[in-house]
């Protein structure tokens, strides 16, 4: 059984927007969202500890924002002014206390920005 399920990727033109969701399993501490970018490493590029204070990487900030609903055990990235440069497979994870070391990951949702 999945631990964690995404869901809202989908193809939008460069400067769209899109809403990813990811539901857990149980009840996680912190939540976060990787960038996994054709040929590369993934990269977080966004997290929320359990009180709610969110974390962003430079190149999206003022661009993505990330919430959680813990009664719903979901937490979501509300991605905006979308850039080519964010293609690629968002990842959702998951740990165990409020720090950022996630070791749970979910299989990812597919985001594709076109020109």
């Amino acid at each position: 059984q999945e631990q964690l399920v995404e869901s809202g990727g989908g193809l939008v033109q460069a400067g769209g927007s899109l809403k990813l969701s990811c539901v857990g399993r149980i009840l996680f501490g912190a939540m976060g969202w990787f960038h996994q970018a054709p040929g590369k490493q993934r990269e977080m590029v966004a997290g929320i500890t359990t009180g709610g204070s969110p974390n962003y990487a430079t190149s999206v900030e003022g661009r993505f924002t990330i919430s959680r609903n813990d009664a719903k055990r979901e937490v979501y990235l509300q991605m905006n002014n979308l850039k080519l440069e964010d293609t690629g497979v968002y990842i959702c994870a998951a740990a165990p206390r409020s720090g950022f070391r996630f070791d749970t990951f979910g299989k990812g949702t597919q985001v594709t920005v076109s020109s």
